[in-house]
């Protein structure tokens, strides 16, 4: 996830040679039934849970039994799906700034949230303390953090230069291991865009909770779709923007404007 990289530290008129642990980023390409799909900037750890969640959240499959293989070659990863002939999109580039090809926002075309799954705060609170405990990132301050929570189970970490891969990781291992992600929620050290709202709808997660900001475009995609998006989370706070009816405790919808 890091290497230790020289460096030439200044402190006030002082200069240090020292060395630094620095992320690293790879490229990562995925070919699905012989078509050159994508190519991603990404951490290198938990990449077949990348892929895994990345054509799912893209609807290239519909479930991880539509995967009949992975093979995979250095960071060059090759699909094989049980419908070849499924129509497949321009091929992505994903930068590790989380930009690249954007996916469709149109909330009309995306699917509503019908669990009813709800959280107490406290059971957040403990989830974001586990997510901020982060050897990785203390030593590079470099790598966005997901926690996928279950409702039975631990907490399952992962962390990535790009806060979408991190996401699609922690979906690809909730496939992976069929964890039942309409009654999961997911926490996150970056920002909650309109991207991050619509692979939660995609995969039928309630909640998504976030250290930092959200968007205007993420909340009125949520609000419309019946997510909950929860940011500034932290320290006994947190904003809650939309459909509060998967926070227990929390007032209905109405009463907190």
């Amino acid at each position: 996830m890091f290497r230790d990289l020289p460096c030439l530290r200044a402190e006030d008129e002082t200069f240090t040679v020292t060395i630094d642990p620095v992320v690293e980023e790879i490229a990562v390409s995925l070919t699905v039934n012989g078509r050159n799909l994508m190519t991603a900037m990404a951490s290198p750890d938990s990449l077949e849970e990348f892929i895994i969640g990345f054509l799912f959240t893209e609807q290239i499959i519909r479930s991880f039994e539509e995967i009949e293989s992975i093979r995979r070659e250095k960071n060059s990863f090759s699909v094989l799906t049980t419908n070849p002939f499924r129509v497949l999109g321009q091929k992505k580039i994903i930068l590790s700034g989380c930009g690249g090809t954007s996916s469709s926002v149109d909330a009309r075309r995306l699917p509503h949230i019908a669990s009813t799954r709800s959280v107490e705060p406290r059971e957040i609170r403990a989830a974001l303390k586990e997510l901020t405990d982060s050897e990785q990132h203390q030593k590079t301050g470099g790598l966005h953090r997901v926690g996928l929570t279950p409702p039975e189970g631990p907490l399952h970490l992962v962390e990535d230069i790009g806060r979408h891969n991190a996401l699609d990781k922690a979906i690809g291992f909730g496939l992976r291991e069929r964890l039942p992600l309409a009654e999961s929620y997911v926490v996150s050290s970056g920002r909650i865009s309109s991207e991050m709202v619509r692979k939660c709808l995609v995969a039928g997660i309630p909640l998504v909770v976030s250290q930092g900001a959200t968007t205007t475009l993420a909340i009125e995609i949520a609000q419309q779709t019946g997510l909950c998006v929860v940011g500034f989370a932290g320290r006994g706070k947190m904003n809650i923007y939309t459909h509060p009816e998967h926070i227990r405790g929390a007032p209905p919808t109405g009463e907190h404007r």
